[in-house]
């Protein structure tokens, strides 16, 4: 996928547009679908002891006639997992299939991970960046690292470039759960977690270079803590639109996690809910909070694909305990702002 059509089609790592998959029965399969998916495959499970096939976190991409989801690694201290893989060769509902992980990097140990986070990838002439978080729960000692490939199945094929990004201790921010884009002219990564919320930096053409201007764009309303992360910036129509997800994640069933958004009319804001309050302020509009067994839906991540958009997300599944897995649907709009219509009960 060219440079042109990436604008084009969705300024954030996605691409439509493309090639017809078969199916045995003759029939497309990748035809375009509506509300919430009917997912299919590995969409993510854990047994202790049995499987684990994690889903958190998810970003979705496609590569050629296949569609990727890679999400934050399995959790493990003694033999912390990397950046873990699915593919779809049929559709966005699936079948899904796990392909395991990609290796973790060395370096990133010294930030005491036990796996890497919220990875986001970004399709740039056919060379695909993968951008990802090495960090500890609750810590602020955080980096976000680069990988790239030009064949994005094949997980030995990935060549690590370390860290692009840091946080510490003392710094205001948190340097984790990264998405980068451009707006045809610049490129961005938005990042944050906690602290002093959403952040955004202009990165150079070489896409691995952050330029030294940090914007605040986004935090949760007071008091602290400041429960906002998994930035999520594209562009409909007329308007950028910021995608974050809002209180706590990892507690199962218990998790309160949800999706909100603001609205701007350039990619660095000033972003402001429905009713004009800015995110800076804790303005936010809420789009997306447990569905029916799904609770806790966070990390949003959109794709246009066939002339729709669509987002994936995961969720905590509480027709199993908690188990997460994940979920795409898609993402339809009224008045100038995006919504879900499928069953909200």
């Amino acid at each position: 996928m060219g440079f042109v059509l990436a604008v084009a089609v969705l300024v954030a790592a996605t691409h439509g547009g493309v090639g017809t998959v078969g199916s045995t029965t003759g029939e497309r399969c990748d035809a375009p679908q509506r509300g919430a998916l009917e997912m299919s495959g590995d969409v993510g499970d854990f047994r202790r002891g049995v499987i684990d096939d994690p889903v958190h976190d998810p970003t979705l991409f496609r590569g050629g006639d296949t569609f990727y989801v890679f999400s934050t690694g399995r959790l493990d201290a003694a033999d912390p997992g990397g950046i873990f893989a699915r593919r779809s060769t049929c559709s966005l509902a699936g079948p899904w299939e796990s392909l395991g992980a990609i290796d973790l990097p060395e370096w990133t140990r010294d930030y005491g991970v036990e796996h890497l986070w919220a990875p986001h990838v970004v399709d740039v002439d056919g060379t695909f960046h993968l951008y990802y978080a090495a960090s500890s729960f609750g810590s602020n000692r955080s980096a976000i690292g680069l990988a790239t490939t030009t064949t994005p199945g094949d997980l030995a094929s990935w060549v690590d470039h370390g860290a692009i990004l840091t946080s510490q201790p003392g710094d205001d921010f948190n340097a984790i759960d990264p998405m980068v884009f451009t707006d045809g002219e610049r490129w961005y990564i938005a990042y944050g977690s906690f602290w002093s919320g959403i952040q955004l930096q202009p990165l150079a053409d070489d896409l691995r270079t952050p330029e030294p201007q940090r914007t605040v764009v986004a935090r949760h309303a007071e008091p602290r803590p400041n429960a906002i992360e998994n930035p999520q910036v594209f562009r409909h129509g007329e308007h950028w639109y910021l995608t974050v997800s809002w209180d706590f994640c990892c507690r199962g069933v218990g998790s309160t996690y949800r999706v909100m958004v603001g609205r701007a009319d350039a990619p660095t804001g000033p972003f402001v809910d429905a009713d004009g309050v800015v995110m800076t302020d804790g303005g936010a509009t809420p789009l997306l909070a447990r569905r029916g067994n799904q609770v806790g839906p966070g990390a949003l991540d959109v794709l246009e694909h066939d002339g729709r958009l669509y987002a994936a997300h995961h969720y905590y599944d509480a027709a199993s305990g908690g188990t997460i897995r994940m979920q795409i649907r898609e993402v339809e709009w009224r008045d100038g702002w995006p919504h879900f219509s499928d069953d909200a009960t």
